[in-house]
Order: C-alpha cells, then structure tokens, then sequence
C-alpha cells in the first residue's frame, strides 16, 4: 500500500471530499449546480499543477454516472482521439448519458489533435473536459474554446493545505501505523507552493525516510530530506512553475546572466517557447513599464518572432529579449496604478458618470446636460478639468517613478495637476 504515493491514496471518492475550489465545487457553486442538475457542458479546467483538475473530472463522471475515457495529450495523437470517439458513438445515445472524455494537459495536443474533437463535441457524441495549466485562450482553439465553459481552479490556501495534511495522518492507512508528530510545517507549506499533491507527495518522502518510532515533523528535517531527493517529487516537471519564476524576478533585478541562465533551464527542459514569450511581455509591462516602452515593443516583436521561427532558432531571439529586457531600467508603476484604482472600484461600486464627460449624440442628452461645460483638451490645453467622478476626485493611482523617463512624466504632471503631484 505505501508503495502507492500518499496523493493517490488520498484521492476523494466524492466531490464532497474535495478540499479547495470552494468557488467552483462548494454549495450553490456553479460548477457544482450543474452537475447536480445532472448537465453539464464541455469545459476546460484551468489552473496550476496540483490543485485537482483530475480528481475533480473523475468525480463528476461519477456523479452523473457516465462512461469515462481519458487521454493524456503527452502520448495521445488524433488516432487515440477518433477510437475514443468511435467507442463513445457506439454506444448510442439511446437514452443514455452522452460518455465523458477526459483529456489531461490538452494545452499539449497541436491544432488539427484539436480539430479532431469538434465534429463530437458539436454533435454532443462525447462532453469534453479538458485540464490545462496554460491560459486556454492561447493554447486551446477558438472553435473548441467557444464549444466550452472555462472554469478557473486556484492554488490551495494555507487552511486548505494544513487540512490535507490533518486528513493524510487521520485516514491514511498507512501513517496511522507510525506515530508522527506535526510540530512545524512552514518548509511543507513553502516548498508545495499551494500544490497539494506536491505537499503530500514531499510529506511521505519525509516519513518513509524515517526509520525511528516516533517521527517529529520539522522544518529542518523537511528542507534536509527534500534536498536530498528532490528528483522523487520534482520528476515530473513540478518544477515548472518555479523556474518561471526565478527567471522572471531575474529580469526584474537587473540581472541578465541569472535570466538568460533560467531561460536555458526552461528550453534544455523542452518548455513551450511560445509561454516563454509570453511571460516576456508581461514582465515588459508589469516590471518595465514606461521606464522603458520599447521594452514591450519589442517583447511584442519577439513573441510574433518565435511563433513564426520556432525552435531551435528562437532561443536566440528570446535569449536576445530576455537580455534587453533585464537590462533595462524597471518601473512597477503602470502595475499598481492599475491594482489602486482596481480596489478604488471595488470599494466605491459603479459610480455614475460625470455629465460633463457624457457623450451626448442626441437632442435629448444634450438637453439633459450630458458634455455640458467639458474643455475640448486639445483648444483649452491649460485649463484644468476633472475627469474622475466626484466622490473619488483627488486620487493619483499612477506615481511616477525616478527613472529617466518618468521623470519627464512627473514633470509634465506637476505641471498640468499642481496639487496631485507635489513632489
């Protein structure tokens, strides 16, 4: 039995047992009234490695009592896909429920593996459910997209995750024989990163390594043995998200040996070059910003460039962005300007308008007062006229930084907002 990894063996029998996506599978969430309506549409489950996109397939296929296939898009190819197929229409639908097929990681399966699932989604011969750690706007066909409902899975909480580690030495059969002891779990947490089948996965690494009788969970045992084994639980490509990650906070230090280093990483592990050039122009906007806006111009120009050359002649032009944009000067402003006035708005609601900033195409409006008494910018550049409604009047969400040329931003606004921008 503990030959089985502890995330298998703790795999919910029942949505019920599900912990997390609370939004998705929790009571009167909408993906859980569909399935207890007993219908439900093609949909493609979104979200990071280890949070339940598999489980949760199976256990609706459960709940609604339906044949089950399932597809891996790694080893799987159009042939795999249309036998599947042929066996859900042999069925015959004659009352009975349409077959459910599942595909894990179809952001993997190319354009015409895509292609062959339309005619039986369309058709309703088969309900797709498709599970992706890739944006599906990218990585799935519009046709297909269009045929299905997005659901958007999150990493587990903390709660969440402490919770599953409470379950695993209740209900495991097999950690119920040891004695172990939970003292501190902040390197458990912290090395999962909220992904639960990493976490009990590292939690029976830890475990099965003891030989004591009594075992004491701490951090110091965690990171050691974790070190020692990393390849048990990372084998896999677990460590994806994290490599992303060092290789983004590289270009946002400044530092283009660490980034173009990370970027290796990626290829020589066979990463999509086109979710390289992806993260590119985030991080051109989110980090650089108007310190430097050729930076997303050209994070742009690179991303069109990969998807036209391909590999291996793209990993020049993405080691040659990388590089620009690691060394140009960084600006998080645009980024919190955006995030302030997010939260302005979700504190304040919808405020109405102002009528001086209303568009007035008919009589009516006009006699109304909609544009009444607004400056045309262009005739009247000096004179000074409000633009945000008035309960929220006098907020700056966007503060330049001292970069070169936000500098020149600063200027101009001090100029034009004397009492907003003062310093």
């Amino acid at each position: 039995m503990q030959n089985i990894p502890l995330a298998e063996r703790l795999r919910p029998s029942k949505l019920s047992e599900v912990i997390g996506q609370k939004h998705l599978i929790g009571n009167n969430a909408p993906l859980y009234k569909q399935i207890q309506q007993k219908v439900i549409p093609s949909i493609i489950l979104w979200g990071p490695p280890g949070v339940g996109k598999t489980t949760i397939a199976n256990l609706i296929s459960k709940e609604l009592d339906r044949p089950f296939y399932t597809l891996s898009a790694v080893n799987s190819g159009v042939k795999d896909v249309r036998e599947v197929i042929h066996k859900a229409s042999s069925l015959g639908l004659f009352g009975k429920d349409i077959p459910i097929l599942f595909i894990d990681e179809i952001h993997r399966f190319s354009k015409s593996q895509q292609d062959s699932l339309l005619g039986a989604v369309e058709k309703g011969v088969i309900t797709l459910i498709g599970a992706t750690t890739e944006n599906p706007s990218f990585e799935v066909i519009s046709a297909l997209l269009s045929r299905s409902q997005v659901y958007v899975l999150e990493y587990l909480k903390k709660e969440e995750l402490l919770e599953m580690l409470d379950r695993a030495l209740k209900e495991d059969t097999y950690l119920k024989e040891r004695k172990i002891t939970l003292k501190e779990t902040n390197a458990l947490l912290r090395i999962s990163g909220g992904d639960a089948r990493k976490l009990l996965n590292i939690f029976d690494l830890v475990i099965s390594s003891q030989s004591e009788e009594n075992i004491v969970i701490t951090d110091e045992l965690v990171l050691s043995t974790s070190q020692q084994n990393i390849a048990a639980y990372d084998k896999n490509g677990e460590h994806h998200f994290d490599i992303v990650s060092a290789f983004i906070k590289s270009i946002r230090g400044s530092d283009p040996n660490g980034a173009v280093y990370w970027l290796a990483r990626m290829i020589e592990g066979g990463e999509d070059v086109k979710f390289i050039a992806r993260r590119l122009l985030i991080a051109a906007s989110e980090d650089i910003g108007n310190a430097n806006p050729t930076a997303l111009v050209i994070a742009n120009n690179c991303f069109q460039a990969v998807s036209v050359i391909g590999f291996p002649e793209s990993r020049i032009i993405l080691s040659q962005t990388t590089i620009y944009l690691a060394c140009s000067p960084k600006s998080n402003a645009s980024y919190l300007a955006i995030g302030k006035a997010q939260e302005t708005v979700k504190q304040t609601g919808n405020l109405p308008v102002p009528l001086h900033l209303r568009n007035a195409p008919s009589k009516l409006m006009k006699e109304l007062g909609y544009g009444k008494d607004y400056s045309y910018s262009h005739d009247n550049p000096n004179k000074l006229q409000e633009f945000l409604p008035e309960e929220v009047k006098g907020n700056t969400f966007y503060q330049p930084t001292n970069n070169t040329k936000e500098k020149s931003f600063r200027t101009l606004l001090k100029s034009i907002w004397k009492g907003k921008y003062k310093y």
